[in-house]
């Protein structure tokens, strides 16, 4: 599989929409770093790298693989109902190395702040990060600390890198025609939250969904590791993103059933009033996942068991006939539609 090809950039400046998820986050990362590298340098011999762009990258080892991913957290506010950039950071890069098929091994982190950050506010932030990893059993065997002067940074940037192993990986280029689309959760929890927070409205019925999916994704791995043939936390883009990124590195056609989809009434209040998509929103505690189609509905079943009870098959993988690489939306009102991939400023500093 690859995703790698030129494109003329979008844009002679650097805008907020280029750290959204979409399309301009895709123009930048294949004109101004992947086409940069020569092909023979993309990955190691054996591993995943550079030609995938998938949640993480890999280099063999004996009896499997380590996996490794790495991100930067800008989110604003910094603290929110359900957790703060600390615990955020460590859940999205536990959940990186799950989606590859990793067990979490091990992280690092590198912290950056602007002077005249409250040392209380700080302490808070580094506490939740590590308590997230700890009670994932993560160890943080590394990282930098440094300080911006006042003005040049707004607030603190948390980055984390994380280390895991997985006897065989879970790969975005695996999906089949056929294959059904399991989402662990309600979606846009986080992303309808941050949004609301940006707006100065007080949304008492939101909460971030951030949090690690280790209790649900390592026993997945186990027992159904041979059969869910990818797998992606929709963050920053979300669903719809994630789903065209799937249908364009494969050349398939994914065709979801909007109804299906499970959105909380609040979420959908609050994305209704201020008039985004909530499938273009971040979700931070829930899985996409590609199941073979004979094992989808006892996987759903096991989802439930383990405690996701809103877990929903929402579609499935069809083998392109004339365009490829697209996603089909039946809406509720029973006609269909391209899901596009967002574009655009869609929520700022968010994850």
């Amino acid at each position: 599989m690859t995703r790698v090809s030129y494109r003329p950039l979008l844009s002679t400046k650097v805008t907020l929409a280029h750290g959204s998820g979409g399309r301009e986050t895709e123009d930048i990362v294949l004109n101004l770093i992947v086409n940069l590298v020569p092909e023979s340098l993309r990955s190691v011999p054996g591993g995943v790298g550079l030609e995938a762009l998938d949640d993480g990258a890999a280099i063999p080892v004996p009896g499997g693989y380590m996996v490794f991913t790495v991100d930067s957290y800008t989110v604003n506010p910094p603290f929110f109902p359900g957790g703060n950039i600390g615990s955020l950071a460590a859940s999205g890069t536990i959940n990186d190395l799950l989606m590859m098929g990793a067990r979490p091994v091990a992280a690092l982190d590198a912290i950056v702040v602007e002077e005249g950050f409250e040392v209380s506010k700080l302490r808070e932030i580094t506490e939740s990060l590590i308590k997230t990893l700890a009670e994932n059993n993560v160890a943080l065997i590394g990282g930098d600390f440094k300080v911006l002067p006042k003005g040049q940074l707004d607030k603190i940037v948390v980055t984390v890198a994380g280390i895991g192993f997985a006897k065989k990986l879970i790969l975005d280029s695996n999906i089949k025609p056929g294959d059904k689309i399991i989402v662990t959760g309600p979606i846009a929890e986080h992303g309808a939250l941050i949004l609301a927070l940006q707006q100065n409205l007080e949304p008492k019925d939101l909460v971030s969904d951030a949090k690690p999916l280790t209790d649900l994704m390592l026993p997945l791995i186990e027992e159904y590791g041979d059969y869910i043939h990818a797998a992606r936390d929709p963050t920053r883009g979300g669903l719809a993103m994630a789903l065209n990124d799937w249908a364009e590195a494969t050349g398939t056609v994914i065709v979801i059933d909007e109804e299906k989809i499970p959105i909380r009434e609040p979420v959908r209040a609050y994305t209704e009033m201020l008039g985004v998509d909530p499938l273009t929103l971040a979700s931070e505690g829930v899985a996409l996942l590609a199941v073979d189609a004979s094992k989808a509905e006892e996987v759903l079943q096991r989802i439930h068991e383990l405690g996701y009870k809103e877990a929903r098959i929402i579609g499935e993988v069809k083998k392109a006939e004339r365009h490829k690489g697209i996603v089909l939306l039946k809406s509720v009102t029973g006609g269909v539609r391209i899901l596009e991939p967002p574009s655009g400023e869609i929520v700022p500093r968010i994850c």
